[in-house]
């Protein structure tokens, strides 16, 4: 694979948690059935933005769920199985390789629980991407959207998609900075309050409006096995 970024075929590569065992700190607030429907509700959304947003050339998501798995086919997307129970980042390095088999020249990894999410922020997380890459001459690409604690990582543009490895998990950011500048790539950071929300406590879901929260709601895991 070349050294140089591209980003003439981006992927974008969707991790999701089981519907059992996602998002179980929202517990004091959210019964079990409720936090399923929230994530069906939160893959759809997404999954529908990323087919509107035309750079998008594929979109892989991560999980064994079934239920996961039949909603990411009903958008058309491709669907990757997790290697290891509970790795998140080898999970992401299958999709990657699944991505590359389908050359790729990008990969755009996007967890799904970002309610926030529009056509727009992605298109803002591109520019910046189109502009490192220009300032950079070609160099390896690694842009990155921080979470809003700034110690997570919400979005990570990579281009080669191997310029350097996943490393989601507690101070993620800091470690994906570190190796982008090991590895020689010209880094950008995109601060963006859609991509920077995540939703992942009881406060997380204060912060939502409510008719967001609504339309999230509004699928649920028996819609999706219907």
């Amino acid at each position: 694979m070349s050294a140089a970024g591209d980003l003439s075929s981006l992927h974008v590569v969707v991790p999701v948690r089981g519907l059992e065992e996602g998002k179980t700190r929202l517990g004091e607030t959210l019964d079990a059935e409720e936090r399923e429907t929230l994530i069906v509700g939160l893959l759809h959304r997404l999954l529908e933005i990323l087919a509107a947003w035309p750079p998008s050339r594929r979109t892989h998501v991560v999980s064994d769920d079934a239920i996961v798995r039949r909603v990411a086919q009903e958008h058309g997307a491709s669907v990757v199985g997790e290697p290891a129970a509970g790795d998140l980042n080898a999970a992401l390095v299958a999709a990657r390789g699944a991505a590359v088999a389908r050359h790729a020249s990008a990969i755009l990894i996007l967890p799904a629980d970002l309610p926030l999410v529009t056509v727009a922020s992605l298109d803002r997380l591109l520019d910046a991407a189109d502009a490192a890459l220009a300032a950079g001459h070609g160099q390896p690409l690694v842009v990155a959207a921080p979470s809003d604690a700034r110690g997570g990582t919400n979005a990570l543009l990579l281009s080669p998609p191997d310029v350097i490895e996943p490393a989601f998990g507690p101070g993620s950011l800091e470690a994906h900075v570190r190796a982008a500048r090991a590895a020689d790539a010209s880094v950008q950071l995109v601060i963006d309050p859609q991509l920077g929300f995540d939703l992942d406590t009881p406060e997380d879901l204060e912060r939502i409006d409510a008719s967001v929260l609504l339309d999230l709601t509004q699928q649920g895991p028996q819609s999706a096995t219907a």
